[in-house]
This record gives C-alpha cells, sequence and structure tokens, in this order.
C-alpha cells in the first residue's frame, strides 16, 4: 500500500513542454541505437523489495526493473514526461505508480524503500545535495542507490567547455540540464558508500558531447554503526 498522493494532475513544480516532447522522442530512439537500454537493465540489475525512482522521465526504466521488485514509486515533475510515464506503467511487468514530486522533497515517508533509482537526473535537480539527502531519507538503512549519471569530464579542456556552456545556453536548451556536475562526488558528500562504478559515454557509439561522459554504479546507506 502507498502513503503517497498518485495521478498526474496538481500544481507542476517542473514545466518544460517543448523540451519534453523532445527528450521523450530523442530518448526512445538511443534505447537501441544509442546502447542505452543495455545500461538501465545493468542500472537495475539484481533490485527487489520496494523500489523509489527520481526523475522517470518518460519511463524507460520500467520494462527493465526484474520481477524481484514488488513496487516501484516513480516521482516525475514534468507533467508531459508524466503522462508518458504513467502510459508506460501501465505496460511494466512490475506494479509502478507514478507521483508527481521532485527530487528535493520527495512525496513518500522516510525508511520506505528498499532501493533508489537515479537516472540521468541529477543534471537537472535544482539541488543536487538536497536531492541526495532525500533519496538517503527514504531508503531504509542497507539500502541501494543505483545511478546512472553523466557528469563532469575528466579532461581539463573539457570540463571548462561544459562549465562554458553550463553558464550561457544548455541549460536554457535543454530543460535544465548541467554538463558539469560531478554526480559520483555528490553521492559521496551525501552519506552514501560507494559500492562500485564504471565511467562509460553517453552515446557508447557515435558523435562524443558535451553531456557523453557519464557514470553508472551503486551506492550504499550505511546502516547504524557500519
Amino acid at each position: 500500500m502507498t502513503e503517497h498522493r498518485s495521478g498526474t494532475g496538481g500544481r507542476d513544480a517542473v514545466c518544460h513542454p517543448l523540451f519534453a516532447r523532445f527528450y521523450a522522442r530523442l530518448s526512445v530512439a538511443a534505447e537501441t541505437k544509442g546502447g542505452v537500454g543495455e545500461l538501465r537493465r545493468e542500472l537495475l540489475d539484481g533490485l527487489s523489495g520496494r523500489v523509489v525512482e527520481v526523475g522517470a522521465g518518460n519511463g524507460l526504466n520500467f520494462p527493465h526493473y526484474p520481477a524481484a521488485v514488488s513496487e516501484v514509486v516513480a516521482i516525475e515533475p514534468e507533467r508531459v514526461l508524466r503522462r508518458l510515464a504513467a502510459e508506460a506503467g501501465l505496460r511494466a511487468g512490475v506494479p509502478v505508480d507514478v507521483v508527481p514530486g521532485t527530487a528535493e522533497a520527495l512525496p513518500v515517508k522516510s525508511e520506505a524503500f528498499e532501493g533508489a533509482v537515479a537516472s540521468l537526473v541529477l543534471c537537472s535537480v535544482r539541488d543536487v545535495e538536497r536531492s541526495l539527502a532525500e533519496l538517503r531519507r527514504v531508503l531504509k538503512p542497507g539500502g541501494e542507490l543505483r545511478f546512472f549519471e553523466h557528469g563532469r569530464a575528466r579532461g581539463r579542456a573539457a570540463a571548462a567547455v561544459q562549465r562554458g556552456l553550463d553558464a550561457t545556453v544548455w541549460p536554457r536548451l535543454f530543460g535544465g540540464c548541467h554538463t558539469a556536475r560531478d554526480p559520483l562526488a555528490a553521492i559521496e558528500a551525501a552519506g552514501f558508500e560507494i559500492v562500485t562504478y564504471r565511467r562509460l559515454r553517453l552515446p557508447e557509439r557515435g558523435l562524443s558531447l558535451p553531456s557523453s561522459p557519464a557514470v553508472l554504479g551503486v551506492a550504499r546507506r550505511p546502516a547504524p554503526g557500519a
């Protein structure tokens, strides 16, 4: 039984309808042509119990949740993407409840989930530190955070280009996205224990973009006394 407000109505905390429609088309194409679908399967493999997903977008993770997951509570603030996610949730192989909300103020109880998923979302949240604190709050001690995020390039010149884009046009063109954030460092700073990770490039095949550097991995909320 869920304890949150569900549905797709209400006041929207985020509104990027033009970008949302563009993203919905682009992301579906990237699932096969860019190899992102395989990365989503890797991201979610082995999850079980109740899972909260922040920034669920148009629901492309949903088909990849393993059968051991008893429920996915998917938070999405943007109305157009939330509607698409709700449609995708009806086709998922596990129960999915799509609800409005933001990563900075998750509409769920503390320590209610065995797993949490942040997938290509930390680049666009308004407050990374607060968003990760919320994910830590809603995870049970020992619960896992699965993350798949793009972020800061490792080369000095490429990172400088990212910072310049973030300060000018990139967030305006791409729904609040920032290319130069460092998700791995932010997850560690939020008190998570990094279990495993690997760096990659998006798309894995084809043109390199300022948003190409990425990281995929698993972190854990430490249990008390650990």
